[in-house]
């Protein structure tokens, strides 16, 4: 299998391609952080030309850009927009072909509970995840039945992009007890989630909360 990682330096992303390059499968890496490949703000400026068929894309870039609506610039709304949401549609439709070329091909992005879930100060985060997941949903009517698209829509999980919301143990403390399991999420979770959409080949058009229970229990 053939698996292509966009934003390749994310806490997330690196413990998937380890996991899959230790079974033997081939991943190419694309991450803006080693000056190659992937340059999300520029769309497909400088994304590497891949003869190959690509069996799964993965695209993990994010942000975690929380404020006041009142103090969200333009610059801002623009940025979690481009980072989010144009950069996976300009990655995707980049590679679309390889993905077309493959015999079993899917896409997995990444939303967040707060794209469902009224939650304060993400107004633009949520905005630019609820166009990740209609993205989602619009390929996966335009693309099936060759290529399967799905997101994973996390809570709050511990790597480095929440470092922020995640460095005392007071506030690791409040993040896991507002969450029914009582803990926040971890890399290996979203591996597991990752997986399974992988796998699920009668699985399209799906948001998979990994939230915790954030999502749907109060």
């Amino acid at each position: 299998m053939h698996i292509l990682i966009a934003g390749a330096s994310s806490a997330m992303a690196v413990q998937v391609a380890e996991y899959y390059e230790a079974q033997g499968h081939t991943i190419t890496k694309l991450s803006t952080k080693e000056n190659t490949g992937l340059q999300v703000q520029n769309y497909t400026e400088n994304l590497p030309d891949i003869e190959a068929p690509i069996d799964t894309l993965i695209y993990f870039p994010g942000s975690i850009n929380l404020k006041p609506f009142a103090r969200i610039s333009l610059n801002d709304f623009t940025e979690d927009m481009n980072i989010n949401a144009l950069g996976a549609a300009m990655v995707t439709q980049k590679y679309l072909p390889n993905l077309k070329s493959s015999e079993n091909a899917n896409i997995i992005f990444f939303s967040t509970v707060a794209a469902k879930l009224g939650m304060p100060f993400h107004s633009s985060i949520a905005m630019a995840k609820g166009a990740v997941e209609g993205l989602t949903i619009s390929l996966a009517a335009e693309l099936a039945p060759k290529i399967r698209v799905n997101a994973i829509a996390p809570s709050l999980t511990d790597t480095p992009l929440a470092g922020k919301l995640l460095n005392t143990p007071e506030k690791k403390d409040g993040g896991a007890a507002r969450h029914p399991l009582k803990r926040v999420g971890t890399t290996d979770d979203m591996l597991r989630a990752v997986d399974y959409l992988v796998q699920s080949t009668w699985v399209t058009g799906q948001i998979l909360g990994v939230d915790g229970g954030m999502g749907s229990v109060k």
